[in-house]
């Protein structure tokens, strides 16, 4: 079993006097929304009547699936998620796009892509493999790879915690993961494989049928793992993997964590399955168009920030979502109160 650090509830002890500093702001209870739930919940992530947002970021992982070689459950080829890398470390995508935008520091981790990168400043190698095993016909991966793999996503945002960041959102990158989030979402929810699997990166009509048929194939094939550590590995992608990691250790260090879309989620049910107060400290961005995604925020008993018909991945998601953070940390430190502005509150 991995070994892992608890992670406690997050402390309720400032929930009274956060309330009130929220209500006391010079504007009616309640009319700002979900900004004022986001700041309270800051607020008692990092115990504190004045949270902020330091140095957010987005890391994204990529990692190619064995499936994926067979271009059996996804149209475009394997390749792509090479390509997919070096267009990020280009700054072309569109998470290098939003990150610019809101000033949002942006690193790529190389998880267990099948292809040899030069070294870049700005990409992690963090390569298990050169891709996962075919879960066709074995695994996705080994128990120890899979252990590597959380251990790697955690030290990567341990890094990060260390250069002052206590706000992070994760993305990914990995031609196929859609099936193997498909796969860990049924496994995790016991909804039907069928009801979890969507079109991934554009499947038609015909290549969906047969993309649901050969995940139950898979599900049938590997009946009962029998942990979430063994479900892991056996359905999921090395960039999956890193991403349960860095969700345990970011609420271990007490980090706000932006949950993207699909896959994300898919990485936040086996982390939550091993450490279930994780998702105090996670805020959900947004409602992916993927199949399955609302399913799995019902599941999790959450709402999601925005619905915008998303459905990219590489954390677009996420990125969009942080400023709404940093609005809501700024109103609860900057907007004055009724008794600081000398403006006269309800009375009934």
């Amino acid at each position: 079993m991995m070994s892992q650090r608890t992670i406690p509830p997050i402390s309720q002890a400032l929930k009274v006097a956060l309330q009130d500093k929220i209500d006391q702001k010079t504007k009616p209870p309640g009319s700002l929304g979900r900004l004022e739930s986001i700041a309270l919940q800051l607020g008692l992530i990092q115990d504190t009547l004045t949270p902020r947002i330091n140095h957010p970021s987005i890391i994204v992982f990529a990692g190619d699936h064995g499936i994926a070689a067979e271009g059996i459950v996804n149209p475009f080829p394997q390749a792509v998620t090479a390509q997919m890398v070096y267009n990020f470390l280009q700054g072309g995508a569109a998470i290098n796009v939003f990150c610019k935008q809101h000033n949002l520091n942006l690193v790529v981790v190389d998880a267990g892509v099948n292809h040899l990168f030069p070294a870049h400043e700005q990409l992690r190698d963090r390569k298990i493999a050169m891709g996962t095993q075919n879960f066709r016909q074995m695994p996705a991966m080994s128990l120890d790879q899979c252990r590597l793999a959380v251990q790697a996503g955690g030290e990567e945002v341990k890094r990060l915690h260390e250069q002052g960041c206590n706000t992070i959102g994760f993305g990914e990158m990995g031609i196929g993961n859609t099936s193997s989030a498909a796969l860990l979402m049924s496994y995790f929810t016991r909804i039907p494989v069928a009801d979890c699997t969507g079109a991934g990166t554009g499947s038609n009509i015909q290549q969906l049928t047969q993309k649901k048929a050969i995940l139950q194939q898979v599900q049938a094939y590997h009946p009962s793992p029998a942990s979430a550590e063994q479900a892991l590995a056996t359905f999921g992608g090395f960039e999956i993997a890193m991403i349960c990691g860095a969700i345990l250790e970011a609420a271990s260090l007490k980090m706000a964590i932006v949950i993207d879309g699909f896959i994300v989620t898919a990485a936040l049910l086996a982390a939550a399955s091993m450490q279930p107060t994780v998702k105090d400290y996670c805020i959900f961005a947004h409602c992916s168009e993927e199949q399955g995604h609302k399913a799995m925020l019902d599941f999790l008993q959450v709402r999601p920030l925005l619905q915008l018909d998303l459905r990219l991945g590489e954390g677009t998601g996420a990125a969009l979502a942080i400023p709404l953070l940093q609005s809501a940390a700024a109103f609860l430190n900057e907007m004055a109160s009724f008794s600081s502005a000398q403006i006269s509150n309800r009375t009934i």
